[in-house]
């Protein structure tokens, strides 16, 4: 192998695979959930303390940061999420999980990688493992940062309270890649500016006055309240914000009532609210609030109860940081292979680093190759979404070239 290619992030990823793939599948068939993540973060604290990584853990519960230096030069943080999903598997693999957790209301649940956050750690280990084996191709501070609980979108804010970027070097730049599954493998996708959404939690109790089943007449029915308040938040989107911005508010979970015929004291709601800006934010949650205390004024009903948990704001791809690293991937494949992605409304915690001074890229990387794609389109289906029991990535495609692309973003920013 001549010199070139000994330092090209393709070739070498490419021949170092196989023990990659080795590495993604054991931490597939071995996933935890957020904030449990501590045989995940031991494994990562081996595999950067035998690069000669100076290596702190227990930052901001189960983070790690890991820093490789090469001689004075600019700091650039790579980051991958750790946690997985309460989720049982079904994808039939070799390798699936068979996992069982606690979670944190003490159920009993399958636990699965449907996120892809296995393969974004293991594209982790893997440009460490380039950029120690390189160092003459660049200067400065290669600082990578395993988080916990992204799922939970406490993870980023967790390791940031717990000193980030006083108790080490604040990052010039932040990069993350995602796995997206509507992406064919070997496909790039990306977006400058806003690409993900701000999320926020509220939970609503409405209260009633419990009783028999058979007096509803006795009673004020939460439950008949709470079903009236789904409706109306409907409305919210469709009549009170402009159609062009983007907005959602999902009742995920309803809790009310014991038994058949018992009317309950209480109905609980929980419901993820998303949104791009802080106007649009700050007026839906403004709408559950009153919608839920006009209902039930209506109902004649106690003043509900609101809690209202403020999440993570949306995520924005710094603009210069783009422009200066896409001619890197018009340098790794064709043209044709990288798209803009569309604006979405997940959330991802990533988006506050941005926020507290770090200019950040997440870039998606594609996951399903040509073959499965051609065998879920003749059935008529569409592929397995993330967060799908179904769901999984090719992982050598989806690694060879997660890998690549961020081996080559850091040599371009350290370089």
């Amino acid at each position: 192998m001549n010199t070139i290619t000994q330092h090209d992030p393709t070739d070498w990823t490419k021949e170092n695979l196989p023990d990659l793939v080795q590495l993604y599948r054991h931490l597939h068939a071995h996933p935890e959930l957020s904030d449990q993540e501590g045989e995940t973060a031991a494994r990562l604290v081996s595999e950067f303390q035998a690069l000669g990584a100076k290596v702190t853990a227990n930052v901001g519960g189960h983070g790690i940061v890991a820093l490789l230096d090469s001689g004075d030069g600019p700091t650039v943080m790579i980051r991958a999420d750790m946690d997985a999903l309460p989720i049982v598997e079904e994808t039939g693999l070799a390798y699936a999980s068979n996992v069982k957790a606690k979670d944190s209301h003490g159920m009993d649940v399958g636990v699965m990688h449907a996120c892809g956050h296995d393969a974004h750690i293991t594209s982790l280990i893997g440009v460490a493992r380039y950029l120690a084996a390189h160092k003459a191709l660049w200067r400065g501070t290669a600082m990578f940062v395993a988080q916990p609980a992204e799922e939970r979108t406490t993870g980023a804010q967790a390791m940031l309270d717990d000193g980030l970027f006083e108790r080490f070097p604040k990052p010039d730049c932040a990069l993350a890649i995602h796995v997206d599954a509507t992406l064919a493998t070997g496909k790039i996708g990306y977006r400058p500016g806003y690409c993900f959404a701000g999320v926020d939690t509220v939970r609503v109790t409405m209260i009633g006055r419990g009783g028999h089943g058979a007096a509803p007449h006795e009673t004020i029915d939460p439950i008949v309240l709470a079903a009236k308040l789904v409706l109306d938040l409907q409305t919210v989107i469709s009549r009170e914000i402009k159609p062009i911005e983007p907005a959602v508010i999902t009742v995920g979970t309803f809790h009310g009532g014991t038994r058949h015929n018992i009317i309950a004291d209480t109905c609980e709601l929980e419901i993820t609210v998303r949104s791009y800006s802080e106007d649009v934010r700050v007026h839906l949650l403004a709408a559950i609030e009153r919608k839920a205390r006009a209902i039930a004024m209506g109902g004649n009903a106690p003043v509900p109860k609101i809690v209202i948990s403020p999440g993570i704001p949306s995520l924005h791809n710094d603009e210069q940081l783009v422009a200066r690293l896409l001619p890197v991937f018009h340098g790794l494949v064709d043209a044709e292979n990288i798209e803009l992605s569309e604006p979405i409304m997940g959330g991802e915690d990533f988006s506050l680093f941005d926020r507290v001074g770090v200019p950040s890229f997440m870039w998606r990387i594609g996951t399903v190759n040509a073959h499965r794609l051609a065998d879920w389109k003749s059935r008529n289906l569409s592929p397995p979404s993330l967060h799908s029991p179904l769901f999984y990535p090719d992982a050598e495609e989806t690694l060879q070239l997660s890998i690549t692309t961020m081996a080559s973003a850091a040599l371009e920013m350290l370089g």
